[in-house]
């Protein structure tokens, strides 16, 4: 029995479709892992003032996590700043220090001073729509409050 053997472009040829099937079952399998952004924002409010605006990333879901080092206290949300048009939320408001637990939080609206989330155990302190671009940190406290919120996008 004779075998017949490929001529040389024939090789190189195969070769090079063996190459780009290589190729692209590769590139399909790797994993993209990119480093998150972050924006840390602090604050220290006097009764009843509010933080200067805050405006979320667009389009894209935003881990907001606050929390009130004077008097104890985190909240968080995931959320999304849809442009000119809303913000949406769902999230754990703080432990409450009367009732001792937690609850979720979630809506969406356009409209200042639209509560998102509480962050203090008295919950008097929370972040709320600014606009529909915009979110802020309020002190309803009769006392001044400290703290920070950091957003993970």
């Amino acid at each position: 029995m004779r075998m017949q053997k490929f001529s040389r472009p024939g090789v190189i040829l195969m070769a090079t479709v063996v190459a780009i099937i290589t190729s692209i079952v590769v590139a399909n399998a790797t994993q993209t892992i990119t480093t998150p952004n972050a924006a840390f924002i602090s604050y220290s409010l006097a009764t009843g003032a509010n933080s200067a605006a805050i405006t979320p990333v667009t389009n894209k879901s935003v881990l907001v996590m606050g929390s009130c080092t004077t008097t104890g206290g985190v909240g968080q949300v995931s959320l999304q700043h849809i442009p000119s048009t809303l913000i949406e939320w769902v999230g754990f408001e703080s432990t409450n220090m009367v009732s001792g637990s937690a609850t979720t939080t979630q809506g969406y609206n356009s409209l200042a001073a639209t509560h998102i989330v509480f962050i203090d155990f008295a919950h008097h302190v929370d972040i709320r729509v600014a606009s529909a671009d915009t979110i802020l940190v309020h002190n309803g406290s009769t006392a001044t409050r400290a703290g920070n919120v950091t957003l993970v996008w």
